[in-house]
């Protein structure tokens, strides 16, 4: 905001300083342009209606009187070098022309002279003068019958105290309206740049004080709405995990009641595929549980060697006689919560055995990144099913049903346990068959 004001004031100034600029100009016209004119205009009709001597030197007096300069009249051009001034030119031949002279040239340059510029052969109050004015127009015009008429006079430079006025008038202006603003941006900056950082960090829970109310009264009540409704927030939150907890707790009592009661069914066959229903109803349950519960996770972040992680998960699967292979991977150390990361690989991992009979397992750290990749020779996802996959409690019936799978919570429990750690899951189908599950995190530590 501040550099747009300043750049609207700069754009006023500059317009401000043409319009002055012209007036200037046409003043110095007046002034200057017009007087000289006028002289040279006299002194031609005099030369072409000679006067009597007593009218003459009465005029050639009032001519020396006039502006402190007399018009020479000479065969030849007297003004030898300097700068020629085209536009003064173009003035001084069209004001001839307008009384009626016709000049077959027209020259005029501008010297200027510095306040201790010596100026020998001219009296001192006219040096003073054109001391004071800082130039000194010189003026020669050839007549029609031959003759030159010149004159040379005071060229008063308006231009450079024009911009050092014009300076000022900035400076001040900036000074009087930026630092203002600049001072009641920062007013409002501050506590706005406070609350989009708690925004952005925000955690159910987290136990952080409520923001201070500071700024304008504006301000001041969108910070008040945002800490009301972080509050709302939490409250909801609390009430959904008593709420699951209760859920849980009333699930798994007559769950576990079952499982009790099923060890008096005499066929085996019967009491295993009674047995394997609760332990499936069991683990959905718990998944769901989990995915709801992700956004306020009670595990803590802390140091965990990554590779010793994954090794540990493959270990569980072949215990269980799968074919898991994992690369020995370096030391990793990253920050995030082991448990729900173990999970994350582990639903992963058991996609893979599920549909594939086996993974291979790498660790593939880069200097800002660490992927962490489980690939199978399954049948792999349509294409335009990889992302759908990632939605709770979708399945792909073609391939992947009750019998080999659960109800679709896996994957989209990883990639909520990921997305949590800033990181990303993405899949993609091998060639010559089967599917590449890659965790992307940043690296840490």
């Amino acid at each position: 905001m501040a550099l747009l004001v300043a750049l609207a004031l700069f754009v006023a100034q500059a317009i401000n300083f043409g319009m002055l600029l012209r007036e200037r100009r046409a003043f110095r016209y007046s002034q200057v342009i017009v007087p000289a004119v006028t002289r040279l205009v006299d002194t031609s009709e005099r030369l072409n209606n000679p006067a009597p001597p007593d009218r003459a030197r009465g005029r050639r007096t009032g001519e020396a009187s006039q502006g402190g300069s007399r018009v020479q009249v000479t065969a030849a051009n007297p003004i030898a070098g300097g700068e020629r001034r085209s536009d003064l030119e173009a003035d001084f031949r069209q004001s001839l022309q307008d009384a009626g002279i016709k000049p077959l040239q027209v020259i005029v340059t501008v010297q200027r002279i510095a306040p201790d510029h010596p100026l020998p052969g001219i009296p001192a109050n006219r040096a003073e003068r054109l001391r004071r004015a800082g130039g000194e127009l010189r003026v020669a015009v050839e007549m029609p019958d031959g003759r030159w008429l010149s004159l040379r006079g005071a060229w008063p430079r308006m231009e450079r105290g024009l911009v050092w006025q014009l300076v000022a008038q900035t400076l001040i202006l900036y000074i009087v309206v930026l630092i203002p603003l600049l001072l009641a941006g920062r007013r409002i900056a501050r506590p706005l740049r406070t609350l989009a950082l708690a925004a952005r960090s925000f955690r159910p829970g987290d136990g952080v004080p409520p923001l201070e109310e500071s700024g304008p009264s504006d301000v001041r009540a969108v910070i008040g709405a945002y800490n009301h409704l972080s509050r709302r927030v939490t409250a909801m939150l609390d009430e959904k995990d008593r709420m699951l907890g209760a859920i849980g707790h009333d699930l798994r009592t007559p769950l576990a009641a079952l499982r009790v009661r099923i060890e008096s069914v005499e066929d085996d066959d019967d009491r295993n595929r009674m047995a394997d229903t609760i332990d499936e109803m069991n683990r959905t349950l718990e998944d769901i549980l989990s995915l709801a519960r992700l956004g306020r996770p009670s595990e803590p972040a802390t140091d965990v060697d990554l590779s010793a992680l994954i090794d540990a998960v493959v270990e569980d699967f072949r215990d269980l006689d799968h074919d898991v292979q994992f690369e020995e991977a370096p030391r990793l150390r990253m920050h995030l919560r082991s448990a729900l990361m173990r999970r994350a690989v582990r639903n992963l991992i058991e996609n893979a055995v599920k549909y594939a009979g086996g993974a291979e397992v790498r660790l593939v750290p880069t200097a800002e990144r660490v992927r962490i990749e489980v690939a199978d020779r399954g049948p792999g996802i349509p294409e335009d099913k990889l992302a759908a996959v990632f939605t709770p409690f979708t399945r792909l019936e073609s391939s992947r049903n009750r019998e080999t799978g659960g109800i679709g919570l896996g994957l989209a429990l990883a990639n909520a346990i990921v997305s949590d750690a800033g990181g990303a899951i993405t899949l993609a189908n091998r060639e010559g068959g089967g599917l590449l599950a890659t965790i992307t995190l940043p690296r840490t530590a």
